[in-house]
């Protein structure tokens, strides 16, 4: 896939809908076969619609950027940034990324380093001093990208989807 024909830039007001589709998409795509199909439904009605990202754009403490393939400009990913909430001892100065998501297709692209080259540039810009995140133990490409990104284990924390407890490592870097 030729990332060249993939723009990234600043979401705003209008982008709801694009976010919401790419974000249903990518979580149906990363955990299919492991979270039963009910789980993915209610998870994606629950954190994955245009309502959720609209608050989430509204809110000054949280960005995101979009992944656009031409031509005629397909949502293909996204990033989303954000104030730490996680289960590890953070710094005033951390931000954390709540989402990086590219579709299957696009993985391996090179798409997925640029999402990241893109938070950490924001993140210096911003005088932040980490980057944290966090990502399903059992995801082991996305772990080898994130260690290959230079995000290191910091912790680990549980999630909840459709009733089932998975766990997740918390890693971070500094920027």
């Amino acid at each position: 896939m030729d990332t060249q024909s993939v723009t990234i830039r600043r979401a705003g007001p209008g982008d709801e809908a694009a976010l919401a589709l790419v974000g249903a998409a990518s979580f149906l795509e990363s955990y299919a076969g492991i979270v039963d199909g009910q789980g993915i439904i209610r998870h994606c009605e629950e954190r994955h619609t245009p309502e959720v990202y609209a608050r989430a754009l509204a809110d000054a403490s949280q960005a995101l950027w979009l992944a656009e393939m031409a031509p005629g400009g397909a949502p293909v990913g996204y990033l989303h940034l954000a104030t730490p909430d996680l289960p590890v001892p953070t710094g005033p100065r951390d931000i954390e990324i709540k989402r990086i998501y590219v579709l299957s297709r696009l993985q391996g692209s090179g798409l997925g380093r640029e999402l990241i080259g893109t938070a950490l540039d924001h993140a210096r810009a911003n005088g932040h001093s980490s980057v944290v995140l966090g990502v399903y133990k059992g995801n082991e490409r996305a772990l080898a990208f994130y260690g290959r990104a230079g995000f290191e284990a910091l912790g680990e924390r549980q999630f909840d989807v459709g009733g089932r407890v998975y766990c997740d490592w918390v890693m971070g870097r500094a920027v």
